[in-house]
């Protein structure tokens, strides 16, 4: 016998029947190449006509949904119908967003795939962790997190989970050697946590291997491949449960946006938590999670990062070109002392980033091709003061905090993004007292060199 009166059931058998047709559209467009996902992502023909005829898809700002009526309203807020009802849980032109990055980010991947925006990169980290943090038997839980990730992320775990919550953070100092993962999971092990390729070493890490570890103790790994992007890598397709994303970055290029993203297959592991965290983690965590902590994103952002998303796998694929050039003449460079970039040959993870980092369908031939990304690091043999030296003498690369935008952009890792975790914190994630971090944009590469060649002359 159902919970609800016959009003009420009318409405949640009507909106049944409704998302059976948009489940049966999601499915032919999951056919679709990477790039015309990205381009068009679930937006068709019969929303624009209900939409004015609008081609691309329209913002909605206001913050809260008009029911036809009280049983409506009653479904929508029960979650047994699709709804917008208000900002802070869904909003239409969030959804257009989310349904894209889930397509792409399981491009490949026979499992459906869901996901939730939120307010930053940090609030993804946050929302994709905190659920796993549930008190259930009054043991001493962990997590086991990769060292070389970014500040804020070190500092959540650091501080806001170790020393607010009293969780106990296992850190692994070097990604590469899987026996230091396997010996830091146990049986009160939460979930697994690796960024890759790192910020702002560029470190990378077994992912399959890592996964198995994980889903043989069943918990979860979560990956954070935002300077990738799924234009040159997919973790769910080497065994990733949950990945986040800074939208901030790379796949939003224009510079506008602050946004962040959980993506989830259907049905991951985990040890605590509901039936419904496992079956479908990303709508848990939307009408859960997220509605109760509110890092909710705006839809004008939304939509910024959207019309940013359409290019993705060709920026991709030219700065990529574009970096490693920058990065094979930086190495050649008599005062610098070390490149950090997975394409270079004498990088530690050259052999596993040729391993995973591929352009999505191919070069423009379409045959395969390694791409390894925008973001790249290196330090100086004259140490930090030539570092600073340098670093002030940029004339167009900006120097700031920033990634993964149209324009190149500088910063010291050291005395900014990882400032805060502090010298022990940063000798464990290895970042250099010296070491700049360089996302390389859309200008000319000879205009890029030339800036790079003058700076590092007045160190």
């Amino acid at each position: 016998m159902s919970e609800f009166s016959p009003g009420v059931q009318a409405v949640i058998d009507q909106a049944t029947a409704a998302a059976q047709i948009v489940r049966q559209h999601r499915a032919r467009v999951r056919q679709r190449r990477f790039d015309t996902i990205a381009v068009h992502g679930i937006y068709n023909m019969q929303e624009a006509l209900a939409n004015q005829g609008s081609i691309i898809e329209p913002a909605f700002f206001a913050p809260a949904q008009h029911f036809a009526n009280s049983d409506t309203m009653e479904a929508a807020l029960a979650y047994q119908i699709p709804a917008w009802t208000y900002s802070r849980v869904a909003n239409p032109t969030l959804h257009y967003l989310e349904e894209t990055l889930a397509l792409l980010e399981g491009y490949g991947l026979e499992a459906e795939t869901h996901a939730t925006l939120t307010s930053s990169g940090m609030a993804a980290v946050f929302l994709a962790t905190v659920p796993f943090l549930s008190i259930e038997d009054g043991r001493q839980m962990n997590i086991v997190a990769s060292a070389r990730c970014y500040g804020g992320t070190f500092q959540l775990f650091s501080q806001r989970y170790a020393v607010e919550r009293g969780v106990e953070v296992r850190w692994v100092q070097d990604p590469l050697n899987l026996d230091d993962w396997a010996s830091k999971i146990d049986d009160q092990t939460r979930f697994v946590f690796g960024e890759t390729p790192s910020n702002p070493g560029l470190s990378m890490f077994d992912m399959a291997g890592v996964a198995e570890l994980a889903h043989a103790a069943g918990i979860p790994l979560i990956v954070d491949p935002t300077v990738a992007t799924p234009a040159l890598m997919r973790p769910l397709l080497d065994g990733a449960d949950i990945i986040v994303h800074s939208v901030s970055k790379s796949l939003s290029f224009s510079g506008f946006v602050i946004a962040g993203a959980v993506i989830a297959p259907v049905n991951i592991p985990s040890r605590v938590g509901p039936d419904e965290l496992r079956a479908n983690f990303a709508l848990y965590c939307k009408g859960f999670p997220l509605r109760d902590h509110g890092p909710a994103l705006s839809p004008f952002n939304a939509l910024m990062a959207l019309n940013d998303l359409r290019t993705l796998r060709h920026r991709m694929d030219f700065l990529s070109v574009n970096t490693l050039r920058i990065a094979h003449w930086l190495e050649a460079h008599p005062k610098v002392e070390h490149v950090y970039y997975p394409g270079l040959s004498s990088n530690a993870e050259h052999e596993i980033a040729q391993q995973t980092m591929w352009l999505v369908d191919g070069d423009a031939s379409g045959q395969p091709a390694n791409r390894y990304g925008h973001l790249l690091s290196f330090t100086l043999k004259d140490g930090l003061q030539a570092a600073r030296a340098t670093f002030d003498s940029f004339e167009m690369i900006w120097r700031g905090t920033d990634l993964g935008k149209v324009k190149s952009v500088a910063t010291i890792p050291a005395i900014s993004t990882h400032q805060q975790q502090g010298e022990s914190g940063r000798s464990l994630a290895a970042v250099q007292p010296g070491q700049i971090r360089l996302s390389v944009g859309a200008e000319h590469p000879d205009d890029i060199l030339a800036d790079l060649e003058q700076a590092l002359s007045q160190a």
